[in-house]
């Protein structure tokens, strides 16, 4: 018992433990190996304890803290099972490790003609960083906050002429050659969007796992993993990371913007126009708080979760049956699923709404 308590694990650098997230009636915290790339859940009073095993705190010290914050004492048999399930998963220093995961080594794909994915560099995480290195200043406060001023007015200006751009539109889709050229321009916007994701994340100190060419037959896009998103610094960091694709699908208009103003009547105004238009709709499309897209990844930041989508299905389920489980939901987890639930048909709804007045409106400009 002496030997035991005077043992002071430390838990592996390479390690990540995300904040608390609302997982349907539980707060958990996500666990990580980024060595082996296995992860796992844990509850607030395993994560209490795993932060605390730096190398330096006994487990007697860490038991008093324990029992000073949670009001009960973890007898030899507790210490020896949490010791045990984070040794057996290479979690602390000392301990056999787990297979390494090699990065060199390309994952197994099932690639297809009608679908799959294939990387574009070796390293992306080093192609982030380079990318970084020029543009990672934008994402400094002074030149984020002109930016995003910039954007505003770019968006409200286009908000006025509307109706000029939706005649765009329409000359557009009645247009091969501009058709090509504007379908042309929003691919390389979605592919600028994912890199932004990556030089954000990079910005943020996280770790880019991948960049590459997805493709669903007809669509092929561009695609940008970040590795340890949940596990970066602050919420606000993770928000800002989900948000840069779209910001960065309206900086990709800005430069046609000031062109579609200067431009006289004509073909090429027209098309801008579209593009401008078409643009806009692709940026705000990334932030419909619905799966998969940025943001649904934004609206779970800030209400605190995890699988968002699927807890909240999970609750209505339970609740409109008057199932006794609902009754362990805690308030805040009430909360956020009811109004995420709520948020959700009234976004699908203003989505239909959206889509039927917009395709009414191009077959008038037509």
């Amino acid at each position: 018992m002496d030997s035991l308590a005077k043992h002071q694990p430390r838990l592996r650098p390479e390690v990540l433990i995300s904040e608390p997230l609302l997982l349907g009636p539980k707060t958990v915290h996500l666990v990580k190996d980024t060595d082996s790339g296995q992860s796992f859940e844990v509850g607030a009073r395993e994560r209490f304890l795993m932060v605390r095993m730096d190398g330096d705190r006994t487990l007697a010290e860490i038991g008093a803290e324990y029992a000073e914050t949670f009001g009960k004492r973890l007898g030899d048999a507790q210490w020896g099972q949490l010791l045990g399930l984070l040794g057996s998963r290479g979690l602390l220093a000392g301990a056999p490790q787990p297979p390494a995961r090699d990065e060199g080594a390309e994952p197994k794909r099932r690639n297809g003609p009608l679908g799959g994915s294939i990387r574009l560099v070796a390293d992306a995480h080093a192609t982030a960083g380079r990318l970084h290195r020029h543009t990672g200043f934008l994402l400094g406060r002074a030149w984020g906050g002109a930016l995003l001023a910039t954007l505003a007015v770019m968006l409200v200006a286009l908000a006025v002429n509307l109706g000029a751009l939706i005649d765009g539109t329409a000359t557009v889709f009645t247009n091969p050659v501009l058709l090509m050229g504007v379908a042309t321009l929003l691919w390389f916007s979605t592919a600028l969007h994912e890199l932004a994701h990556g030089v954000a994340a990079r910005h943020y100190g996280g770790q880019v796992g991948e960049i590459g060419l997805r493709w669903r037959l007809p669509v092929v896009i561009m695609y940008c993993t970040v590795d340890n998103y949940p596990y970066m610094s602050t919420r606000w960091h993770r928000i800002v990371v989900a948000g840069a694709g779209a910001v960065m699908n309206l900086l990709f208009l800005l430069p046609f913007f000031v062109w579609w103003a200067l431009a006289p009547d004509g073909d090429t105004r027209e098309g801008l126009a579209g593009l401008l238009f078409l643009g806009a709709l692709q940026a705000a499309a990334m932030l419909v708080p619905l799966p998969p897209l940025d943001g649904y990844t934004i609206v779970g930041q800030l209400l605190g979760t995890a699988r968002l989508a699927e807890s909240t299905r999970v609750y209505w389920s339970s609740a409109l049956r008057r199932a006794p489980g609902s009754a362990a939901y805690p308030r805040r987890a009430r909360n956020a699923y009811r109004a995420y639930g709520v948020g959700a048909v009234l976004v699908v709804a203003l989505l239909v709404t959206v889509l039927i007045l917009l395709v009414q409106a191009l077959l008038n400009a037509s």
